[in-house]
């Protein structure tokens, strides 16, 4: 079993440690029963952050990040499947005991007994009730793709999709943005325009399922892969920033990432210098499909948005980088913006399965530009083969340049944010 699995490596490197369940929940922001149940194989985190968290406070290789980070993939496909049992309560319930500190406030956690309650105050730290924190899970998870035929069937000349479905990674739409009207086709080259908050809303459209920058199909049937998409994956807090239209005393502090699409979305942020974005793709079935390519679609091009800059990281606070499974860059402000793989990844194409996944990691940078863009995934398996049009919540992914504009920090433990560079360094 995947879940079986994925908690076999999470006890050998927890044993490896030396530290004991009580050590690591302290270190980790949850309860120990919670990490007894992952451990044990009760229940399978609904999000990625905590197992990598856990992994690196247990010195696991490069290696072990991508071999835990593939079998969580494959545990958490299969509580879907299952639908019922410990795994598939995980996020449901009384019985969920996945804790997220509050937005600004990374410290404050929560412990909660086995039966749900919430465990008495004792050894002199703060509790803080759970259900915001399995609120906001349910919100921020990663989602994948869903795609289904479409009536008309096949892929036109020009490379535009017959059939789109599906939905991205957050669940919130940023304030400004502009829902789809009806449309019969959707063109993956598709202009938009910037509606009044700044958001650009696009003008290519969809009809009732259908709608842009999700899956497209050739005429042979359902994709035989998904693409979950995280559009707001940190490499490091340190190094991830948001422009926003408002001044410091209307800017909440700094989420931690699994927190960050809600976040973005309340404010109406857009990544400030650098996006990096999570792919997983994976296979629907036991044949094996090629990933051919990834390409850059670029939606529109402004001058740099005129906002603050609001850094995620904390003055003085050490941030480690992460250990991606495929690493690649793309420059937001060339002419022509290519997927370029990092020095020393490999580049396309590469193979996945229901029981292999893949995980890519995009860092698209701006500098000069506000961009609006999208990617297309292409994708073969025997004599079949179609293309999967990624993006967020059916609107681009978006991208501006920051040079120039006012930078803000938030010192830790501090309740304001400040200029950048004007709080004393610990």
């Amino acid at each position: 079993m995947a879940a079986a699995e994925f908690a076999e490596l999470l006890r050998e490197l927890k044993d490896r440690s030396g530290l004991s369940y009580g050590t690591l929940a302290k270190r980790l922001h949850m309860s120990t029963s919670t990490l007894h149940r992952y451990c044990n194989g009760d229940a399978v985190p609904t999000d990625y952050a905590p197992v990598e968290r856990l992994a690196r406070l247990c010195k696991a290789s490069p290696e072990e990040l991508v071999e835990l980070h593939r079998r969580w993939v494959l545990a958490d496909a299969g509580r879907g499947k299952k639908g019922s049992g410990p795994a598939a309560e995980e996020g449901n319930g009384p019985a969920a005991e996945e804790e997220v500190s509050a937005v600004g406030d990374p410290a404050v956690v929560t412990d909660v007994t086995p039966e749900g309650v919430p465990a008495p105050p004792g050894g002199g730290r703060r509790r803080r009730a759970v259900l915001a924190g399995i609120a906001v899970l349910a919100v921020v998870g990663a989602v994948v793709l869903g795609v289904q035929l479409s009536g008309g069937g096949g892929e036109r000349g020009d490379g535009a999709a017959s059939s789109v479905q599906g939905k991205g990674a957050g669940g919130a739409t940023p304030p400004g943005s502009a829902p789809a009207s009806a449309s019969p086709s959707v063109s993956p080259s598709a202009s938009a325009s910037p509606s009044a908050s700044g958001t650009p809303s696009p003008s290519a459209s969809a009809s009732g399922q259908e709608r842009p920058g999700a899956a497209v199909e050739d005429s042979s049937g359902t994709p035989p892969l998904t693409v979950g998409i995280r559009p707001h994956a940190w490499e490091s807090p340190c190094d991830q920033r948001y422009l926003i239209d408002r001044e410091p005393g209307r800017v909440s502090p700094p989420p931690v990432e699994q927190d960050a699409p809600a976040w973005v979305a309340a404010h109406g942020a857009v990544p400030s210098g650098k996006q990096f974005l999570e792919l997983t793709v994976q296979g629907t079935g036991e044949e094996t499909v090629v990933v051919d390519g990834l390409k850059v679609r670029m939606v529109q091009k402004r001058s740099p948005l005129a906002w603050s800059d609001y850094a995620m990281g904390y003055p003085g606070v050490g941030c480690g980088a992460g250990v991606p499974t495929r690493y690649f860059t793309v420059a937001l402000d060339a002419a022509r913006p290519a997927v370029v793989p990092e020095a020393g990844h490999a580049d396309f194409p590469f193979k996945v399965s229901e029981s292999d996944p893949e995980v890519y990691y995009i860092s698209a940078d701006a500098s000069a530009y506000d961009v609006s863009w999208t990617l297309e995934l292409s994708w073969s398996s025997g004599s079949r083969h179609g293309t999967l049009l990624l993006d967020d919540e059916g609107r681009p992914f978006r991208t501006s340049g920051n040079n120039g504009r006012p930078a803000y920090e938030f010192p830790l433990g501090g309740s304001a944010w400040q200029r950048a560079g004007s709080s004393p360094t610990p």
